[in-house]
């Protein structure tokens, strides 16, 4: 950024949910960096105690799973800086599951987190943005899973279908309001949550991150940091008049071929 250059979040209070760790982590610490007053959630204190140190941001405590809470991040969000100017739902649970061996349980917990917990913080969010009679962006990270996924993610991709079309249904219902809302389907990503996943659930070792690369066509998972600079440009005045567009963050190209 150059000395006459404005950060592009600067003075906008922003709640970055399940942001303590991974993509939303990244995100936190992009828009901090970009002028943002940030807070964030997480469900694990001491994880969210040593972001919020080394970054200056709130934390947050809050299960997403609970309808309440999620609200209640966006209420605590506007109690302590007295308004929300911008969103992020970046929490998501990813734990395996196909259409043959996914319990009800299972089934539930995936649309908690990663479709009812966003649709309550967008209500809360957009509330306040309304009440103010003020413009504000919101940016849903979802999945390319959203386009059907592979077999042993189908609650996940189930969740995260039906948040691509909430960030629509939201982003047209309330363009009148100047309230732009936008979604990041993002691909295959290095997160130390993706590392946990990948050795519970498919045995792998130290090297799966060189695995995974050599497979992959720019040679390489998707990178937090590119992520979170993407997710900033969309929540600022940058991303002008975008509402309603749910982008495929991937080197997957979907419906193509060989």
């Amino acid at each position: 950024m150059g000395l006459l250059e404005t950060p592009l979040l600067d003075g906008r209070v922003l709640l970055v949910n399940g942001g303590s760790q991974g993509v939303g982590a990244g995100i936190v610490r992009a828009a901090v960096r970009e002028g943002a007053t940030v807070t964030f959630t997480g469900r694990r204190p001491e994880v969210g105690a040593e972001l919020a140190a080394d970054t200056g941001a709130h934390f947050i405590r809050a299960d997403l799973a609970d309808p309440a809470q999620a609200r209640g991040s966006v209420e605590e969000t506007v109690s302590r800086h007295g308004r929300i100017d911008c969103l992020v739902n970046a929490a998501g649970l990813t734990s395996r599951g196909s259409l043959l061996d996914t319990t009800p349980e299972l089934f539930d917990a995936h649309i908690a987190v990663n479709l009812r917990a966003p649709f309550f913080a967008m209500q809360a969010a957009v509330a306040d943005m309304k009440g103010r009679e003020a413009p504000g962006t919101i940016v849903n990270i979802g999945s390319d899973c959203a386009h059907g996924g592979p077999p042993f993610l189908a609650p996940y991709s189930t969740a995260k279908a039906g948040l691509a079309g909430l960030t629509k249904n939201a982003a047209h219902a309330h363009r009148w309001d100047r309230i732009r809302i936008n979604g990041l389907n993002i691909g295959w990503t290095e997160t130390e949550g993706e590392d946990a996943v990948q050795r519970a659930f498919h045995g792998a070792g130290d090297d799966w991150r060189e695995e995974a690369a050599r497979k992959l066509p720019m040679g390489k998972l998707g990178q937090v940091d590119e992520i979170a600079d993407f997710v900033v440009f969309l929540l600022s005045d940058r991303s002008g008049v975008v509402t309603g567009s749910v982008i495929d963050w991937s080197q997957t190209v979907i419906g193509a071929s060989d």
